[in-house]
């Protein structure tokens, strides 16, 4: 969410092998499924609401193009409908109001667009009925949340920054030299917030938070108070002091069945160290890891992996990432290494919306605030995210430009792969591994295209079919596809 993140995308960390990590394939593969072999069965994807739906929350043809499959008018234009099924909702840190003649401090770099505004915004009074309390707050972001639950998503809380008078300077982006900035007699009250809002969008808002998240990026020292959006430093030592305050807030209110997510980290390898600073008590708070994808290609994936889920026994999403490739290759490139190495069972990017066209899917102007052109990254994102469903099993393909997942209830496999070479390529996908594959009619098997480098859109095409227990297929260079094929029985 912070630009600082593309370096730290370009440093990455220590990469599986220096094969894996150039992605380079020079010749026509073949590519194996094993039915077998399972990471899991598929959440599904998201977006995290903020900003562009602080802009935009209050326009039913977005909610429509990125929280349903169907097709929808824009700009003339008839865009496939993401299908995302996960919102993740931020918490405001900011209010303009005055209590005792103390005010919230403000970062003078910080856009009017990023501010959400949050609703406890008189430490005086905890009782959520008093007037310290402001429910007609963040109205804009929160017409978005509501359009997407009407659509099927699923929900997470999620706080950049505690209140910014929970903050030592009063500073919602952060303490001056990227430190510590919860008030330590704030813990509870931080906690507080979040519980005290997930009752409220329950008993009022028709919002079931599945999973609430005290921190993003906490242990980042990026979160300054020049900074250019709310964030806060919150060392492993005080996040294992603030989970025990979530989990009783939560009880005390009945949201005993409301799960707590942590710790939001920006790298793999970061989250891990986090992760792994938690004693037994600590991680028995929490029920999902939240990681970010900031570290492109770099970090370890598979040691993260083995230690949340393997070890642990815990839930794994990649519940943020984005970066400045508007084309999408990047975005499949690394989503790919994710499946391989990682095994998430749901991937959220962080801005479909944004006003950098290279960060965005569909880009505005953030002067005007004026919604803008679709770019290309968008429809890299449908080949994924239209056809990996929430319910399908994710198999293994050994690779790490390809994967596979089922749907036993349709007897269909899904394969989306993407040719990492700089010239066209046939991949060639075995499938003789499963008990029965006929395809559709005459073995036809249909696939979706796009061309990250120019041409195809998500085109779909009807011209390919299964020879045996094999399906090839030609593919441009940086070209990802979507196969779709039916009769599949494992």
């Amino acid at each position: 969410m912070i630009r600082r993140r593309t370096l730290l995308a370009a440093a990455g960390g220590t990469l599986l092998g220096s094969a894996l990590a150039t992605g380079t394939a020079r010749a026509d593969a073949t590519i194996s499924v094993s039915p077998g072999t399972s990471y899991g069965t598929w959440e599904g994807w998201g977006t995290s609401l903020a900003w562009w739906a602080n802009v935009f929350g209050g326009r039913d043809d977005f909610a429509d193009i990125f929280f349903t499959t169907k097709s929808t008018m824009y700009n003339g234009t008839s865009l496939p409908g993401l299908g995302l099924n996960i919102a993740r909702y931020n918490l405001g840190a900011s209010s303009w109001n005055s209590v005792g003649g103390t005010t919230m401090v403000a970062s003078p770099n910080i856009p009017a667009f990023k501010q959400i505004e949050g609703y406890w915004q008189d430490w005086n009074n905890e009782d959520p009925t008093s007037s310290a309390w402001k429910w007609t707050a963040d109205a804009t972001q929160r017409a978005m949340l509501t359009k997407a639950v009407a659509r099927g998503a699923t929900t997470e809380l999620f706080a950049n920054s505690p209140m910014w008078w929970m903050c030592l300077n009063h500073n919602p982006s952060g303490a001056s030299d990227g430190g510590n900035n919860l008030q330590s007699w704030n813990y509870r009250q931080h906690a507080s917030h979040l519980a005290a809002v997930a009752l409220y969008a329950k008993n009022n808002w028709g919002v079931n938070f599945a999973t609430v998240e005290a921190f993003n990026e906490p242990s980042s020292s990026w979160w300054t108070a020049t900074g250019t959006q709310e964030g806060c430093h919150i060392d492993s030592t005080v996040q294992s002091a603030v989970l025990p305050y979530l989990r009783s807030e939560l009880d005390k209110r009945g949201l005993t069945g409301t799960k707590i997510s942590a710790s939001d980290e920006t790298s793999y390898d970061l989250a891990r160290t986090t992760w792994n600073s938690f004693s037994s008590t600590t991680k028995g708070y929490v029920d999902r890891v939240n990681v970010h994808g900031y570290q492109g290609s770099g970090g370890r994936r598979d040691l993260l992996y083995t230690d949340v889920v393997t070890t642990a026994g815990k839930a794994l999403w990649n519940s943020e990432t984005g970066d400045n490739d508007g084309t999408g290759y990047t975005l499949a490139f690394n989503l790919l290494y994710d499946f391989r190495w990682l095994h998430p069972t749901a991937w959220v990017y962080w801005q479909v919306m944004d006003p950098s066209t290279n960060w965005a899917m569909i880009a505005y102007d953030a002067n005007t605030l004026q919604a803008g052109a679709v770019q290309t990254k968008y429809y890299t994102m449908a080949q994924f995210s239209r056809h990996i469903r929430p319910g399908m099993k994710i198999l293994d393909t050994g690779v790490s430009n390809a994967v596979a997942a089922y749907d036993s209830s349709a007897r269909r496999l899904v394969i989306v792969a993407l040719n990492t070479s700089t010239s066209a390529q046939t991949l060639t996908f075995n499938l003789s591994n499963f008990t029965t594959v006929s395809g559709g009619s005459g073995g036809l098997v249909p696939r979706w295209n796009t061309v990250t480098t120019g041409g195809d859109l998500y085109k779909s095409y009807s011209d390919t079919y299964l020879s045996g227990k094999t399906v090839a297929v030609p593919f441009a260079a940086k070209a990802v596809q979507t196969l779709q094929i039916d009769g599949v029985v494992i």
